[in-house]
């Protein structure tokens, strides 16, 4: 399985970048998303930029792995997962559509 890490670029070097999740610094390749400004957020997966994203976004993902973290060392998670918890579950919108539609079956 490979779990998305969001980190703030620090600097930038061609398509490297040194960046932080706030815990660790490490180079990433930016060859993905293109040079992005010292200060973005970019969501990565095993050492690469993936896609830029906002830092409410970066901060709802470092909850949820900090709440993984907790849960896997053997605690509740706290609140990590309020957002998900206060929407319920939602259906992706192709899924919605053909609910929408009657369609019960592929």
């Amino acid at each position: 399985m490979c779990v998305g890490v969001p980190m703030q670029v620090l600097s930038v070097d061609g398509i490297a970048a040194r960046a932080s999740d706030g815990r660790e610094e490490a180079l990433i390749d930016l060859s993905l998303t293109g040079p992005v400004p010292p200060g973005t957020w970019v969501l990565t997966h095993l050492g690469a930029a993936r896609e830029v994203i906002s830092a409410q976004d970066a901060a709802l993902i470092a909850a949820a792995l900090d709440g993984l973290r907790d849960v896997m060392a053997g605690g509740t998670g706290g609140d990590a997962f309020d957002d998900i918890d206060a929407r319920g579950p939602q259906l992706p919108p192709h899924l919605l559509a053909a609910q929408a539609a009657g369609r019960t079956e592929g």
